[in-house]
């Protein structure tokens, strides 16, 4: 099975100020979207973790065991406000993790 070749998933920029509807072509996967969603907002909200590479592990494990049918998940997490020695978007971490594809001969 080459994961390259399937479809991708992005939620970006996720500020928890908004509900974003579901037009006509989203119907079969909006609800996915709002599902993800929530996973990403209850890792973040609650307890506090050390590293944001925990953050997006979490985000990427949670996903993954929730739905079976998604192959791989590319989470990137960023921190605007950081202490640092001069300006800087913001500091962050990007991991992809991928389903573990057993196959069979």
């Amino acid at each position: 099975m080459d994961i390259r070749k399937g479809d991708k998933l992005v939620l970006r920029g996720l500020k928890f100020h908004g509900y974003h509807g579901v037009k006509q072509e989203e119907r079969k996967l909006g609800q996915n979207y709002t599902d993800i969603y929530r996973i990403v907002k209850e890792v973040v909200e609650v307890p506090p973790k050390n590293l944001l590479e925990s953050v997006a592990q979490l985000i990427a494990s949670t996903t993954l065991s929730k739905y079976p049918q998604v192959s791989a998940v590319r989470v990137q997490v960023g921190k605007p406000h950081v202490a640092v020695q001069g300006p800087v978007d913001y500091l962050g971490v990007k991991i992809i993790r991928y389903r573990n594809l057993d196959v069979q001969n």
